[in-house]
Order: C-alpha cells, then sequence, then structure tokens
C-alpha cells in the first residue's frame, strides 16, 4: 500500500455477543464466535485468518470478555493481544481500549468476531482502499453489497466520490420492507455491516469531543489497568461506570469526516438460523434423512433426525434441547426462556 507501512492496519477484533438467537448450539460459555458454523474452523478462527498476511496487517488486539479469554487463547495462537472487559459495555468503549493499546499512528481495522465473509480478496482491497482514507483523517464504514431488500441491517447512504470510496451521507435505521425495496432499486444504499477502519488518534479524538465522559473514563480504565502477559485488564471501577453505546451512535454519526468504502464480498453477519441456512446453501449437518422437503435444514449434534413432507423447516439439536423453526421464527429465537437462561 503506497504511503502505508507494513504495520500500518492493526485489526482490531470484538468477540462481544452472546448469540442467543443461534440457540442451542450458541450459549453463553461458548458463543457462536468460538463454534465451527461453517467449515472446521470457528468464526473467531476465520476472522483471524482474514487479517493473517503480515505484510499488510500487524497481529490482532481481540477485545473480549473475561470468560471466554481462555477460548480466544486456546483458539487464536501466540500472537495476539487481548483485552479482557470486565463487564460489556457495547463497541465504542471495546475499541476504546483496543485504541489506548495500538501502536501511535495506527489504522484500526475493527472487525466482529462472529461474521461470514466468502470472498476475502474482496475484503482485503476493501481494507486497504479504508486504510487509505482513514489516513486521510476519515473514519470509514464498510458499506456491504445490499442484494436484497433485508430489513434486519441498518443501511449507509453514500454521498460525493472521494479516492477509493465515497463520503458517508447518512445512517439508516433498519427499515421496514416497503423502504428496503426502496433502498434497494435506489442503488446507493449498502447495508451497514459493522466493519470500520480509523486512524487511532483521530477517532480517540472524536470519541473524546461526542463522549467526553466514555473517553475520560476509558483512559482511567487503561492508566489502572494490569498487564498479565499477552492479557490486558483494564481497571474494573472506572469501566463499570461508563454508560454504553455503540461506535455508529458515539462517533460514526457524529463525525464530520464519516466516509464508506463499498464491498461486495460474499458477507453474512450469521445473525440467526436463517442467515445461517443460507450462509450454507441449505446444507444440512449431523445424521439426518429428508424426504419430500423444501428450504429443510438439520443440524444435529447426536440423534438422527428425519424430516417428512415438510417446507422452510430448520431443527436443531444440541443434547438435550431441540428447537424447531422456520425463516419468519428465527429471528425470535433469543427470547426463548432456554436462549436467556443457556
Amino acid at each position: 500500500m503506497k504511503g502505508m507501512t507494513t504495520k500500518g492496519i492493526q485489526p482490531v477484533i470484538l468477540c462481544g455477543g452472546g448469540g442467543t438467537r443461534l440457540w442451542p448450539r450458541s450459549r453463553r460459555a461458548k458463543p457462536k464466535p468460538f463454534l465451527p458454523l461453517l467449515g472446521e474452523r470457528t468464526l473467531f478462527q476465520q476472522a483471524l485468518d482474514r487479517v493473517g498476511e503480515r505484510g499488510t496487517f500487524a497481529p490482532p488486539i481481540v477485545v473480549a470478555g473475561e470468560a471466554h479469554v481462555p477460548l480466544v487463547r486456546e483458539q487464536g495462537g501466540g500472537e495476539l493481544s487481548i483485552i479482557a472487559e470486565p463487564t460489556g459495555r457495547n463497541t465504542a468503549p471495546a475499541i476504546a481500549l483496543a485504541a489506548h493499546r495500538a501502536p501511535e499512528g495506527s489504522v484500526l481495522l475493527v472487525c466482529p468476531s462472529d461474521h461470514h465473509i466468502a470472498d476475502e480478496a474482496a475484503f482485503r482491497t476493501a481494507a486497504e482502499a479504508a486504510a487509505r482514507l482513514a489516513q486521510d483523517g476519515h473514519l470509514v464504514s464498510f458499506g456491504i453489497e445490499a442484494v436484497s431488500p433485508h430489513t434486519g441491517y441498518g443501511y449507509l447512504l453514500r454521498g460525493e466520490e472521494l479516492p477509493g470510496g465515497y463520503a458517508l451521507e447518512a445512517f439508516v435505521e433498519k427499515p421496514d420492507l416497503e423502504t428496503a425495496q426502496k433502498f434497494l432499486a435506489d442503488g446507493r444504499y449498502s447495508w451497514n455491516g459493522g466493519i470500520f477502519a480509523f486512524g487511532r488518534e483521530r477517532f480517540l479524538e472524536d470519541l473524546a469531543t461526542h463522549r467526553p465522559e466514555m473517553a475520560r473514563l476509558c483512559e482511567e480504565a487503561i492508566a489502572q489497568g494490569e498487564a498479565d502477559g499477552a492479557v490486558f485488564r483494564p481497571a474494573e471501577a472506572p469501566f463499570a461506570r461508563i454508560e454504553g453505546d455503540s461506535v455508529d451512535y458515539a462517533v460514526m454519526e457524529n463525525t464530520r469526516k464519516a466516509a464508506m468504502v463499498p464491498v461486495s464480498m460474499g458477507w453474512s453477519d450469521i445473525g440467526n438460523w436463517d442467515a445461517l441456512r443460507e450462509a450454507r446453501g441449505g446444507e444440512s449437518t449431523g445424521e439426518h434423512e429428508l424426504r419430500d422437503c423444501t428450504n429443510v435444514m438439520v443440524d444435529s449434534d447426536g440423534p438422527r433426525v428425519c424430516v417428512v413432507g415438510m417446507e422452510d423447516v430448520i431443527v436443531v439439536v444440541d443434547g438435550d434441547d431441540i428447537l424447531v423453526t422456520n425463516a419468519r421464527g428465527a429471528q425470535a429465537v433469543g427470547k426463548l426462556d432456554g436462549a436467556s437462561r443457556q
């Protein structure tokens, strides 16, 4: 990359959330980032693989809850720098912790740990374009190509063209179906995939401007924190006083330098069983038999599952727990008592 050192792009991998909409496979003790839902590698390991080319990316900083640090270490290998959050406070504080621990002058590439990206070459190309915009002072969102009128994602409206991307004109909340169809027809709207790039100092400066108390408490938590080998533990008391917020609301929707890089890379947030079925191409796993079925997927960790004469059904068996849903109900799985108890 022209003007970019090999250590210039600093990946920040966020391992938050409980993945309750993928219950019963995903549970608090081992949520979806740490499961091999697509292939033999877990979603977290795949996120690390995407930023594994050391000519472009520095060794990642991983931000995870204390309970999941053993999983991060087990699956991530020896190159990782880990920040153990004492409590979850959403993405803006998590990124701020990583920014304070990142090298001065670096460009942060913030990636969720639990997404699927089919075209890794397209991801790397977009990351390099976003990094160049970030070096010019922009705070950059990845604008995922909207291939359907999806009502479960937020949208980005692109503005004037910039070198390698566009100014970001507006963030748009999750729309109803009619509005989403208009967005798709318009052509200027992309899905907001929660992947960002920004200069370390620029991000901390904007956070201090728009969320001064959050910025102060994050800095205090880092200053009073302690390192234990590769694991850094911020001080619990100041971090617990933070009023949590997403990076979208805290910074991206307030900055005057928001930009976006459009990318088509076969992306999915694997947000529920229907999304996972789509990412798998409808392929079932485990012992199963399907007869006279349409759009039926089975995911079983042991018992043989037989389905006859059904349409649009997903059956999941995990130990003693069984889930049966369709696409319409998949979004509500996280509200089940079993998912909330885990």
